[in-house]
């Protein structure tokens, strides 16, 4: 009997080791999406050019339109974290009930919205757009498809956050809210490929969205104040909604694959 007792182990042991490699790059896979998506939403001119025009117009410092910016970034977010819980616990009871399929449910529902954002990208409505309190911007045929065109010009001109009747206060608490109550859409569905790590996961994913968001305001903010006019990052925004597209399509054929 005991002669059996090594191998029985042994296989276990390997066994265990290899589920806990593939744990870990599943886990790496996502954590490495999630920063990927998080920053480069960051990136998009909605997420920090409102500050470094309305500073301007206002005549902040730098440090201060620093400031504003990350109290605006933690508002933005903390909704979205709070949404993100939501979603994992919507998560871990589908979960419950679907078992080993659920890799296979997280996967295409990850596709499907891969898809949702190309068909966005080709329609034209790449850009996934926050509109300052009082602001608008009238949609045109060169809305979001000229390469140096930005809404914000046009928009903060009839915000109150910009106007010299309103307080400082006004104005942080208009560029607060236009964050807050915009949260990060393009996260969101990442939660739901975490959970199979249960609350640790989300812990990670919600640190991984604030560093990576938080990181991109504040350095996109900082070098467009030190004068690197704007970066071309217009070029980008256009493409948002396909760059999303993208990692979406790529995180939900991982999940299935690395887990099978």
């Amino acid at each position: 009997m005991g002669s059996f007792n090594v191998p029985v182990r042994l296989g276990a042991s390997a066994t265990g080791a290899q589920n806990l490699r593939m744990n870990s790059a599943v886990l790496a896979t996502i954590a490495a999406t999630g920063f990927t998506v998080a920053f480069f939403h960051a990136a998009i001119p909605t997420h920090w050019l409102p500050f470094v025009l309305v500073s301007r117009v206002r005549g902040w410092s730098r440090p201060k339109t620093i400031a504003v910016t990350l109290g605006a970034g933690l508002g933005h977010v903390g909704l979205t974290t709070l949404l993100g819980a939501a979603i994992a616990w919507f998560g871990f009871q589908l979960d419950e009930r679907v078992g080993r399929l659920f890799p296979w449910v997280i996967g295409v529902f990850l596709g499907g919205m891969g898809l949702y954002y190309f068909w966005r990208q080709w329609r034209g409505k790449g850009i996934c757009h926050h509109h300052p309190p009082g602001g608008h911007h009238a949609a045109s045929e060169a809305c979001g498809h000229a390469p140096d065109h930005t809404h914000w010009d046009e928009e903060l001109k009839d915000s109150p956050i910009v106007s010299d009747r309103a307080s400082d206060w006004t104005a942080i608490g208009g560029l607060f809210m236009m964050l807050t109550l915009s949260p990060c859409e393009g996260f969101l569905p990442i939660y739901l490929s975490s959970v199979r790590f249960g609350w640790r996961g989300f812990g990670l994913l919600s640190a991984i969205l604030a560093v990576g968001a938080l990181a991109g305001m504040t350095l996109f903010t900082w070098l467009t104040l030190l004068g690197m006019e704007r970066f071309k990052v217009q070029r980008f925004e256009r493409y948002e909604a396909g760059l999303l597209g993208g990692l979406f399509s790529l995180l939900g054929a991982l999940v299935i694959v690395l887990e099978h």
